[in-house]
């Protein structure tokens, strides 16, 4: 099992026979705007758009999200055809054009 913490994004991956099962955590507020601030007003809307996963360079995943989705996210999914060495990189992009970036080395 490979554990990784870097910025915004923590990732986990266990390889079993060649199928990688990647956990991501993404630190984000993923404010839906619904929440009054104190002065009365709405809070901004700041999301999640887009997170992108690669293997070795080449897309594998990709998800669009919305406002619907809670504070911090928590994501799985599985690769096939990962063999210790190869890399597993995430980005992920929101609507203010804040990014995150992270890639861990499978063992």
């Amino acid at each position: 099992m490979n554990v990784s913490r870097m910025g915004t994004i923590s990732m986990q991956v266990d390889l079993d026979n060649g199928i990688a099962a990647v956990e991501l955590r993404m630190l984000h507020p993923m404010l839906a705007g619904h929440v009054q601030q104190d002065s009365g007003t709405g809070a901004t809307v700041h999301f999640i758009q887009l997170v992108q996963a690669r293997h070795n360079g080449r897309q594998v995943m990709e998800a669009q999200w919305s406002t619907s989705v809670a504070r911090d996210p928590r994501l799985v999914f599985y690769v096939a055809g990962v063999v210790p060495g190869d890399t597993i990189s995430v980005e992920w992009h929101d609507n203010k054009g804040q990014s995150g970036h992270h890639a861990i080395t499978v063992t």
